[in-house]
């Protein structure tokens, strides 16, 4: 892309945020007049500059090459209104230790070192929480938040969507539940590292623990081998052209209210081969009081080992 097709894009990305070159200049910590020589075209525009430009406009305005190597971002999911922790407001909005679930769930991608960018599909009540909570924890990642859906997959539908022209075809998107805040650093990049090499792939456990089948009045009759199956969990991680091709897909064949509302039950229906990522047993999202709990247990132990490992 040329220096003019960038400024120009900038001019319009400018107009449409209601934004100056002043505007602009302040963003990115510098003087307007350096500003000036990029838009008059006195001065060209490094790789790093576009990117720089593209992240405090939380927009595209260059084209990367074919070569580059493609980029990371999460979809967090936090439309949902459910209850079932006991809780006057969605679990993914309830304070742990002072701090929203939620907050904790985009730390994680915040500060994995391979996520390049956050959008947080809201369910629409919780618009202008969710903007201070990003402020107050200074969630900078975030560049995108849309609203929430009726159902799952019409939130999963609405976050994807809203990232069509926003980045590449083959830029991977990894699906996330606000409310699963367990997850770590390896569970992100193994997500990232299979999907590269498939396409998308999914976190997934064994089962661990003994299994039977639930069968009428109360009773289990059979026994289940628990090394034929694993446990699905989130991230859900895909090329952005493979999930955008499967809802289209999905939605012109009219399959998305005929299945559980999750994109793997989705793929199972289209016979689509889900790939199997690194996961671990604390993995789990919050469902119940006891989930809570089991997080406030879980953060206060990471962070005496965090004052431990600094006083080593």
């Amino acid at each position: 892309m040329t220096n003019q097709e960038i400024v120009s894009n900038i001019k319009k990305v400018l107009a449409e945020k209601g934004m100056s070159q002043k505007d602009l200049a302040a963003l990115m910590g510098k003087k307007e007049s350096e500003i000036s020589r990029w838009m008059t075209g006195r001065n060209g525009f490094s790789a790093q500059t576009v990117e720089k430009i593209e992240s405090v406009l939380g927009t595209r305005i260059g084209t990367r090459n074919a070569s580059a190597e493609s980029r990371n971002y999460a979809i967090i999911l936090a439309g949902g209104v459910g209850t079932r922790v006991g809780a006057d407001k969605p679990k993914q909005f309830v304070d742990i230790l002072g701090k929203p679930v939620l907050a904790y769930t985009i730390e994680a991608y915040q500060k994995h070192p391979e996520i390049d960018g956050i959008e947080v599909v809201c369910v629409k009540p919780y618009i202008e929480y969710l903007q201070e909570m990003v402020r107050k924890y200074k969630l900078t990642k975030v560049k995108w938040i849309c609203h929430g859906g009726a159902t799952f997959q019409d939130s999963v539908y609405n976050g994807v969507h809203n990232l069509v022209g926003e980045i590449d075809d083959r830029d991977i998107v990894m699906v996330h539940y606000g409310a699963a805040p367990f997850t770590s650093e390896a569970i992100i990049t193994d997500g990232i590292k299979v999907c590269r090499e498939h396409g998308s792939s999914v976190s997934v456990t064994p089962c661990y623990q003994l299994i039977g089948t639930n069968d009428e009045n109360g009773e289990s009759k059979h026994w289940v081998d628990r090394d034929k199956y694993v446990q699905l969990a989130c991230p859900q991680s895909f090329r952005f052209k493979y999930i955008v091709d499967l809802y289209e897909e999905a939605i012109e064949k009219n399959l998305l209210s005929k299945v559980e509302p999750h994109t793997t039950s989705l793929m199972y229906l289209m016979g689509r081969t889900l790939y199997q990522s690194y996961g671990d047993q604390t993995n789990i999202k919050i469902t119940t009081k006891e989930d809570l709990d089991m997080f406030e247990g879980y953060e206060l132990m990471r962070r005496r080992r965090a004052e431990q490992a600094k006083r080593k």
